[in-house]
């Protein structure tokens, strides 16, 4: 059947035959239609409960055709939307089509209207009705209608229709593509077959359409000597082509990839989500070739925007254009063109295709000098930055070689060169201007900066620099001396500015990801980079000690701070979570058998290493050394030292068998100067003094402290060769010594002493044998032990406890054992336990001394939280018992304290402050439960708990009783409490579902209504963690009833209440709740899985409530049809493909198939019901 698109206005006589609702009937619209242009306000709220109303189609049609108020047709329209979708299931055909038609008519009849939300609105309501009867629709029903269509985008009908047609089918493609298709409740698939069908079938036609709608109104636009209306035209077509080339292709190599979800959530893998500039590459295959490649498409648009550029180079506004913007952005896509669109003739096609973008590009960029000044008098940026863009998708499509060959064939330099030229004049721009609000030279630096990332990574990843051209190699030499002579600049003048710049504010971590791009650039030139560090390091700290009390030495400070991070960044990868090589371009340059002070990396080092030491003398620090500075020496040791210091030799090993000599060269130089027999240990020696001094000598300076704290040493003890020579050191001895009897070091931040805790505990793995590494852990710790011990057998203890001092010495304490606690491993877990278990009574009469000081209870519980945590795998049958016992008094003395202290007197903020802490507990203490939950599954004992009669799940339901009554829904409103509780639910269900039935009917009703808050949440984790829960209690009920046992027993049955109602069981309330979420609730399409496996034994448990549910359902439907089509499918959801009453693997794979076809079928027409 042809679908009709340009028909006469619908009236009544001519509509379509659509039932609709009584109270839209045709007078009282009219009614309101005749004040909605004086009640705008009054009519948009009559239009919007049209939304929710059944069937309101012809209503909303009268409203678009005869409406005077545009935003009331704009909500006829997403009410037609809303309803199809909604009732799309007993929908006839003829009225599916009879809707597209009414909307495709509407559009191509107003074409020529200035309300052009309105006409978008409708255009992608036909969008989503074209793609909801998609899979429906024959191909004879589809080439009917898009030929029709065609004709619009043709220009048949009119300049007006042919930018509606264009416009549709941008509407289409948006639609159709996994990044921005529209919600319509239906499973992945769908969505799908839809997608996987318009590119294989439409989309290279869609894009062949756009071309020749702009062909056929260039010649026209490029004669006119004033802007015409086929601009409009040429503008969307362009559009719509660079649409069409962002689409995510997935079909690219003969359909081999059919089984790839693209509606799957997360980014797309061939886009390094690293970068700062957005760039998509684009790869449509080989059926591309002849539209794209071979037809000589890119030199007409070339050609087509130099002409409009010639034609209006004096307009300078006409750069900013939209279509000026959409030719360049087409262009810059047309860049990243790769794969196998092109032939396999070593890239001769493909860089024929760059070089022919190339030669048009060329001119918006070229030469640097003279565009940056015509910028700066005031022309737009706009083609520049463009051009940027086009430079970075090149660069992520070739190989540096192929990159700076490109331009050598129409002009004298290579791309590689006119890179670094572009990238030094917007340097020298941000070096002459410095704004302190990001302008077009950030942007370009940013480009430029990710451009050189894109070139150079994977070679550094995998084959260093070496293939880098030479010309390139001396560009890059060139552009990173400008780099650091602008980075130094923005140092000093930062401190000469009247106002602050972001250059002082910015921290360390901010800066990281350029001076990354900085540090890919000075590899690239590794023989001018580390020489140019040496030089400027020795430049000014020889300018400080010559200036030494006579110049004021702030400005040169900040440049070495800067020099620092640079030098840093150049000489180490960041090595997260592994032990980085030696960058890989200063393992290949640098391998002649070179003496120590010959050595570039070695100097430079030992120059800032030997700086660093000067802030042991306490003139220099004092009149040198400010925080700021030192931040950046820590940050330097910390990530120099993973790399260089002591680095075992099996680590250093280069897996690449043309390098080994090069590697075994750079042994005997770099890498045997810095290891323990030769200047190792002395530097090691120095990085732990000047810790030391950062911690003791800069009091309240917290972010120097945190990367001392956390980066530096961190990083030391990670490795245990470190580990061995730190032990032995005076300096490291000295601050353990002072960490466990002095009170120097309590005045550094609570997170601060725990993290120093930790890293002074694992360095014991350093130690000859466990037990020097025990002892080790018992005398940094056991003074603190036993002042908790002495503090809690005090007579006087809750008035002496209550002082600021104690408070805090208290606080540090707790926060030293959470931190030991937490550095738990097999070689100190003897210790440690014993830590633990010597403060257990303490920890108990602390909990009830400072029950009003929550900050305290905190401390409390996170101790304890990370002691079991660390110590519940390892401990023996008599040790767990005890451990368990002591959780079980805590436990029960914080709910003693807590229960009902949350008063509804309380002013707001007092009520919300109490919350947040009470939350901060509550998880915590759910923590604990899990922790001692893996004891069941990872344990580490030598004989079973049950020899000491403990069982975990009994231990954990207890736990749960107590804590459970605490939890209030309102807490649940905080993300990671409500995940947390969930989490451990479930697994408790899942894992004990047995023990359930020992809660008593309160704390088990409590943990009911939380479940049911939970399947109502908006996070769909959370929902599915409910589900998962659900499914196992079901489950449980149904095999242990079916093998003649009570399974949970009273708690199934239903009951009378206080008022003597009737009231039924859990089952069948979850029954009830869990079919009216989904078959009347919104969710997300991922639940549906999770949703069958909790609804099938929930059937199986309450087969008489599902009948009646079902009936109820069925006689509520008073349409015969649908009435039919309803009793059908809740035959099949429990009877389709072979369904059994067992609860195994394939049913309940068959009940999920099942359980989608069910939806699919009833869940629109029920929910109009």
């Amino acid at each position: 059947m042809i679908w009709p698109i340009f028909r006469p206005p619908c009236t009544p006589s001519n509509s379509p035959a659509l039932p609709f609702s009584n109270i839209y009937n045709k007078s009282i619209l009219s009614g309101k239609l005749l004040v909605m242009h004086i009640n705008p306000a009054a009519a948009e709220a009559t239009i919007l409960s049209l939304c929710q109303s059944p069937q309101p189609y012809k209503a909303c049609q009268f409203i678009l055709e005869n409406s005077q108020v545009p935003d009331a047709r704009f909500q006829a329209a997403a009410a037609i939307r809303d309803a199809a979708i909604r009732e799309w299931g007993f929908l006839t055909a003829d009225d599916r089509r009879s809707l597209l038609s009414f909307c495709l008519s509407f559009v191509m009849q107003h074409a020529s209207s200035k309300e052009g939300f309105v006409l978008a609105k409708v255009s992608s309501v036909a969008a989503q009705l074209m793609k909801r009867g998609w899979l429906d629709t024959t191909a004879v029903e589809k080439e009917a209608f898009f030929n029709q269509v065609n004709q619009a985008v043709l220009g048949i009908h009119g300049l007006d229709v042919q930018f509606t047609g264009v416009n549709f089918l941008e509407s289409l493609v948006s639609e159709f593509s996994p990044c921005t298709s529209s919600a319509m409740g239906l499973p992945r698939e769908f969505h799908e077959q839809c997608r996987r069908s318009l590119e294989i079938d439409y989309l290279k036609m869609f894009y062949c359409w756009a071309r020749d709608a702009a062909l056929s109104v260039t010649n026209r636009i490029v004669e006119s000597k004033s802007e015409v209306p086929e601009v409009k035209v040429c503008n969307a077509a362009l559009r719509l082509m660079l649409q069409i080339l962002n689409w995510d292709f997935h079909l690219n190599n003969n359909s081999t990839k059919t089984g790839i979800n693209v509606f799957s959530a997360g980014a797309r893998l061939d886009i390094d989500s690293s970068k700062r500039s957005e760039c998509t590459l684009v790869q449509p295959g080989p059926a591309w070739r002849d539209v794209l490649i071979s037809s000589g498409h890119i030199g007409w648009l070339v050609n087509l925007y130099a002409a409009l550029r010639q034609k209006f180079s004096r307009e300078g506004y006409w750069l900013d254009c939209p279509i000026a913007v959409s030719a360049r952005k087409l262009i810059v896509q047309f860049c990243s063109l790769t794969g196998t669109i092109f032939l396999s003739d070593n890239g001769q096609m493909h860089e024929h295709h760059l070089l022919q973008l190339l030669s048009g590009i060329i001119e918006w960029i070229d030469p640097p000098e003279a565009v940056a000044k015509a910028i700066g008098c005031g022309k737009s940026e706009s083609e520049m930055l463009d051009g940027c863009r086009a430079l970075l998708s090149i660069a992520n499509v070739t190989t540096p070689f192929v990159f700076d060959q490109l331009l050598m064939s129409i002009r004298p330099f290579g791309t590689l060169t006119l890179l670094s030229t572009l990238m030094c004049e917007v340097v020298k721009v941000l070096m002459s201007t410095y704004p302190e609000e990001e302008t077009w030279s950030w942007e370009a630096r940013d480009i430029l900066l990710d451009t050189w990332t894109a070139l150079l990574v994977p070679l550094d990843s995998t084959g260093g620099n070496a293939m880098l051209p030479p010309e390139g190699i001396s560009a890059a030499g060139n552009l990173f001396a400008l780099i650091v002579e602008s980075e130094l600049k923005a140092a000093s003048s930062a401190l000469t500015d009247d106002v602050e710049g972001d250059y002082l504010q910015s921290s360390i971590s901010a800066m990281d990801e350029r001076l990354s791009s900085y540090a890919l650039i000075a590899r690239a030139a590794i023989h001018v980079a580390i020489p140019l560090l040496m030089r400027l390091f020795s430049e000014r700290f020889a300018r400080l000690n010559q200036g030494r009390g006579i110049i004021d030495p702030t400005e040169t400070l900040e440049e070495v701070y800067s020099l620092l991070l640079i030098a840093g960044h150049v000489l180490a990868d960041e090595g997260e979570g592994e032990t980085p090589l030696v960058p890989y371009a200063i393992q290949t340059y640098f391998t002649d058998n070179m003496g120590a002070d010959e050595h570039p990396v070695i100097v430079l080092s030992s120059s800032i290493i030997g700086f660093a030491e000067q802030c042991l003398d306490p003139k220099m620090r004092a009149s040198v050394f400010s925080p700021r500075l030192l931040e950046a020496v820590i940050w330097f040791f910390a990530r120099w030292s993973r790399t260089y210091l002591m680095n075992p030799e099996e680590v250093r090993e280069t897996h690449s068998q043309d390098h080994q000599l090069q590697s075994q060269q750079l042994r005997k130089g770099l890498h045997s100067f810095f290891r323990e027999h030769n200047q190792g240990k002395l530097v090691l020696d120095i990085i732990v003094r000047v810790s030391v001094t950062t911690l003791l000598s800069y009091p309240g300076e917290k972010d120097l402290q945190a990367l001392t704290c956390y980066q530096l040493l961190h990083a030391l003890v990670r490795e245990k060769h470190i580990c061995v020579h730190l032990v032995s050191l005076d300096s490291w001895r000295n601050l353990a010594n002072a960490f466990a009897n002095e009170k120097s070091l309590f005045l550094l931040d609570l997170a601060h002493q725990r993290s120093l805790a930790q890293t002074l505990v694992h360095s014991a793995s350093g130690l000859i044998n466990s037990e020097a590494s025990n002892q080790y852990v018992r005398g940094l710790m056991g003074h603190m032990a036993t002042y908790l011990g002495e503090l809690s057998s005090k007579n006087d203890l809750k008035s002496v406890a209550q002082q600021p001092d104690i408070i805090l010495l208290v606080s540090c304490v707790l926060e030293r054992l959470r931190g030991v606690a937490s550095a738990s491993e097999p070689r100190t877990q003897k210790a440690i336990y014993e830590l633990g278990f010597s403060v257990m009574n303490p920890i108990l009469v602390l909990l009830e001394v400072y029950k009003h000081e929550s900050a305290v209870v905190y401390l409390l519980l996170k101790f304890v939280v990370a002691w079991v945590n660390g110590q519940i795998s390892y401990l023996e049958a008599h040790e767990t018992a005890i451990v368990v016992d002591f959780c079980m008094r805590l436990l029960q003395l914080y709910s003693s304290h807590n229960i009902g202290k949350i008063s509804v007197s309380l002013s707001s903020s007092l009520l919300s402050e109490a919350k947040t802490e009470k939350y901060k507990d509550l998880r915590a203490l759910l923590q604990l439960l899990s922790s001692l939950c893996s004891k069941d599954m990872v344990d580490f004992s030598s004989d079973s708990i049950e020899t000491q009669g403990t069982n975990i799940s009994q231990v954990v339901y207890f736990g749960l009783h107590i804590v459970t009554p605490l939890i209030s829904l309102d807490l649940l409103k905080y993300p990671k409490l409500c995940h947390d509780y969930f989490a451990l639910l479930s697994h408790l269900l899942e894992v004990y579902p047995e023990t359930v039935a020992q809660l008593n009917s309160e704390a088990f009703a409590h943990v009911l209504g939380t479940l049911d808050f939970g399947l109502h949440h908006q996070d769909a984790e959370i929902i599915d963690m409910c589900l998962r829960s659900l499914k196992a209690l079901a489950s449980y009920h149904y095999k242990e009833t079916a093998s003649g046992k009570t399974g949970l027993g009273l708690h199934a049955a239903g009951h009378k209440d206080s008022g003597g109602n009737l009231q039924e069981g859990i089952l069948s309330q979850f029954l009830r709740s869990l079919l009216q979420l989904l078959l009347f609730e919104d969710y997300s399409p991922d639940l549906v899985g999770s949703a069958a496996d909790a609804l099938l034994p929930l059937i199986l448990c309450e087969q008489g409530l599902y009948q009646r549910l079902g009936n109820e359902l069925i006689e509520r439907q008073a349409n015969p049809t649908l009435r039919s089509r309803l009793v059908n499918a809740l035959q099949s959801l429990i009877s389709a493909n072979q369904l059994s009453s067992t609860l195994d693997r394939i049913n309940y794979q068959r009940f999920r198939k099942n359980l989608n076809n069910f939806l699919i079928e009833v869940r629109g027409f029920l929910r109009t019901m």
